[in-house]
């Protein structure tokens, strides 16, 4: 019997939200979206549109295919070929979760197709493992503003997202940024009131999520770990910080390991689209507007939607 084809909607992720570093991650409304089926063909396949849909096709050294692989191997099965027709609207290598998506994508692929029977939180566990961190795939597999940890093996999350109905701007550069590059630009050491400083914002932090604060963003989004040192490689952050705190801009941070940078807005967004570009410096910037995604849907054959989570 065939095995039912499946649909995913991966949501972009926006880690760190400055001071969290490792910890927090935002789901964002630009999605991977992927309907899979066995291949007819006997070969791994993929249709790609949107967003780099040429780098999306390439099927040699795709991180879907290559976890997807992988998981199955390691659960001792062979993996079917599968077709996949991606949309993908999540920029590549701009510090918007796309390897997480991807990994994410992955594994549930092989738990369906491989009918391992893994329940959502030996998915997440799976992902996480192998993106090396939780807090992109946790907030994509969970939506809304997600915290993770790591004890002993097990991955512990709080999801923040009802009622979430800030404006997410997302401002991109021209070129990308490695995450292992970004990382390679951190210290292995930090002072006692850095560390101290931060702990105190991401307090502040996960409480203007539960309490929808807002006006306590543009001070809980300050971060002394991460950002001061990807600055030189990230010169569109330097330009966008002092935005924090003014008129319909609650708060400014990194995305992700950047280079793009998220805007946590309110209200009407052409001025602030217009003290985005002047802060910029460069008219050519593109500015990408979302909002709170509520995390990864599947679908599976024709049967309902289930959101994961």
């Amino acid at each position: 019997m065939t095995t039912p084809s499946l649909h995913l909607r991966l949501p972009a992720t926006s880690a760190n939200l400055g001071p969290g570093f490792d910890a927090l991650g935002l789901a964002m409304s630009l999605y991977l979206t992927i309907e899979a089926s066995v291949a007819e063909s006997g070969a791994f396949h993929i249709d790609a549109t949107g967003r780099d849909a040429a780098a999306c096709s390439v099927i040699e050294d795709n991180l879907i295919l290559t976890t997807y692989i992988d998981v199955l191997a390691n659960a001792g099965k062979l993996s079917p070929r599968l077709h996949l027709k991606l949309h993908n609207e999540i920029p590549l290598g701009m510090g918007c979760g796309s390897s997480a998506a991807a990994l994410l994508a992955g594994v549930m692929l092989a738990n369906h197709f491989g009918q391992l029977l893994w329940n959502p939180q030996q998915v997440l566990e799976e992902a996480c493992r192998r993106e090396g961190h939780p807090d992109n795939v946790a907030a994509c597999f969970l939506g809304g503003m997600t915290v993770s940890s790591v004890s002993e093996g097990v991955v512990i999350t709080a999801t923040y997202k009802e009622n979430i109905n800030w404006n997410l701007l997302l401002a991109l550069p021209s070129a990308s940024l490695s995450t292992s590059k970004a990382r390679a630009l951190l210290p292995d050491h930090y002072a006692r009131e850095d560390a101290v400083a931060n702990i105190q914002a991401t307090a502040l932090l996960v409480s203007a999520f539960a309490l929808r604060r807002g006006d306590l963003l543009s001070v809980a989004m300050k971060d002394r770990v991460h950002q001061p040192y990807r600055m030189e490689a990230c010169p569109l952050l330097a330009r966008l910080l002092p935005l924090a705190g003014t008129p319909g801009i609650l708060g400014v941070a990194l995305s992700g390991a950047g280079p793009s940078v998220l805007l946590i807005a309110e209200g009407d967004s052409s001025p602030i689209l217009s003290a985005i570009r002047d802060a910029a410096q460069n008219p050519g910037i593109e500015i990408l507007q979302t909002t709170v995604s509520d995390g990864v849907g599947s679908q599976n054959g024709n049967s309902t939607g289930v959101t994961a989570g």
